[in-house]
């Protein structure tokens, strides 16, 4: 399945960024990146699953590319595949709820967990790593 965004690594968790164009994917990535994150892919994501979870990964065109604006298309490292933890949909200020209620959003009939973000606030990278880490206690916590 193949989805608009862009996808970093953050210590091994998929994070998926969803806005529309010009709506600030690569610029957050770029920043995550800047901060230890991997790039998965920018613009476009792959999307497949396998023992019950999602794996994101660039198309073969545009593996270890990513678009700077300012610069033009970029080549650096990158991860093959990364399993995905977390869906940010890049919003307005105004949208971003003080207290949001958990959410999930589905692909290839699994769930993943959804939050949103402005993508220009300074804070953005730090608030993505406090739910990328939050994800992952909340996975590892026995049922």
């Amino acid at each position: 399945m193949l989805v608009h965004g862009s996808c970093v690594g953050i210590d091994g968790a998929g994070v998926l960024l969803r806005a529309p164009p010009g709506g600030g994917k690569s610029d957050l990535a770029l920043r995550l990146i800047d901060e230890g994150a991997i790039l998965v892919a920018d613009d476009q994501v792959e999307l497949s699953s396998s023992a019950g979870k999602i794996f994101a990964s660039a198309p073969p065109s545009i593996k270890g590319r990513i678009e700077v604006r300012g610069i033009g298309i970029v080549t650096m490292a990158y991860a093959q595949s990364v399993a995905l933890a977390l869906v940010v949909d890049l919003v307005a200020p105004e949208q971003v709820e003080r207290m949001p209620e958990p959410a999930t959003c589905r692909y290839l009939g699994l769930a993943v967990p959804q939050i949103a973000l402005a993508p220009f606030e300074a804070s953005t990278p730090a608030k993505l790593r406090l739910a990328v880490d939050a994800v992952k206690r909340d996975s590892t916590r026995p049922s």
